[in-house]
């Protein structure tokens, strides 16, 4: 009798702490999935669904081809004289998740061109992120993040071709040619830094690889590109 009830004791008492660990587990799950929003997969299925937008004007499009490593999936650009993106229409909560996470590399750079010209506006990898603020693609709002090739981190300025877009530098390969970086920027104040505008959310996102203005070569990476509370 003693034997029974004391496997009763010990069954409930691990039941009890099965339990415990159950809702610790779910409730930590659900806790790191609402603080970090993932916006690419870079899947072979993912990439036949993605918009791809040509740039007016260019002659080619970017190739764009998915891979993986051992720190998981990868996008693999390669543009020669080619500009075209990959947009993906996502909403994000910037009151919650107002942090832009970015792994990128670059193995082949753009060196020597003005980034802040029509001429030399080209980025081997760029990000934007992307506020609806009226009825036509025009009317939107933009944060260009980008990989320079020439310029310095921090650097920023009103793209050549509209100020509704501002490019702003988080990667050089000054410092970090053929390595993986990752960086991070606030987008809300961001938005706010740049545009003025109190943004709650935004619209979508881009990953662009172009040089149909300087008419040269580059291969970039892209990796692990996510929204996080900070």
């Amino acid at each position: 009798m003693f034997k029974f009830c004391q496997n009763n004791v010990l069954t409930n008492f691990f039941m009890k702490l099965l339990l415990k660990i159950f809702v610790f587990v779910f409730i930590t799950t659900n806790i790191s999935l609402a603080d970090e929003v993932k916006v690419f997969d870079f899947t072979e299925s993912e990439l036949s669904k993605l918009e791809v937008r040509k740039v007016r004007g260019a002659d080619n499009k970017t190739t764009y081809t998915v891979g993986t490593d051992e720190k998981g999936n990868f996008l693999k650009s390669v543009a020669e004289n080619a500009a075209s993106g990959l947009g993906k229409e996502i909403k994000i909560d910037l009151n919650k998740t107002p942090f832009i996470n970015i792994t990128w590399k670059i193995e082949k750079d753009l060196s020597g061109i003005k980034e802040n010209t029509k001429k030399g506006h080209d980025f081997a990898a760029r990000i934007f992120a992307v506020k609806k603020t009226g009825a036509t693609p025009l009317s939107n709002r933009a944060i260009n993040y980008v990989f320079s090739s020439n310029s310095d981190v921090g650097l920023n300025w009103p793209s050549p071709y509209t100020k509704k877009s501002i490019d702003y530098v988080l990667s050089t390969t000054k410092e970090n040619l053929n390595e993986w970086v990752t960086v991070k920027s606030n987008v809300k104040e961001d938005f706010k830094k740049f545009h003025n505008l109190d943004v709650n959310e935004l619209d979508g996102l881009a990953v662009m690889s172009d040089t149909d203005n300087s008419k040269m070569k580059s291969v970039a990476y892209f990796q692990n590109i996510y929204f996080s509370t900070e």
